[in-house]
């Protein structure tokens, strides 16, 4: 389960924007892929109270990852499109990580 800060920049004080919301879980057995279901929730601004919706695998050790948009809510209703993840750094120790990713959605 994940209930992630969307923020506009990296670190941690940069500005929050929405949540990353949703599940993931290993997909692969024989290298590091995850199947996410995750929904970015926006709290600012014109995209306030909107969502988009991905689903999609995840090769977590690629650099560049690309997973679709299957839809969203607000003013994404009917979106679609995708998003390229790139890790910006992760601690294998605790597991956690700063992701960035660049979402190209067509919508109505």
């Amino acid at each position: 389960m994940a209930d992630d800060p969307l923020t506009l920049g990296p670190d941690a004080n940069s500005t929050l924007v929405g949540k990353a919301q949703g599940i993931y879980g290993s997909a692969d057995q024989k290298e590091f892929g995850l199947l996410m279901v995750m929904n970015l929730a926006f709290v600012e601004g014109k995209y306030n109270g909107s969502t988009l919706s991905l689903l999609g695998r995840n090769r977590v050790f690629d650099e560049i990852r690309e997973m679709p948009i299957v839809g969203g809510s607000g003013v994404f209703r009917f979106a679609s499109g995708y998003a390229q993840a790139k890790t910006y750094q992760i601690d294998l120790k605790t597991g956690d990580a700063v992701v960035e990713y660049n979402v190209y959605v067509v919508h109505y």
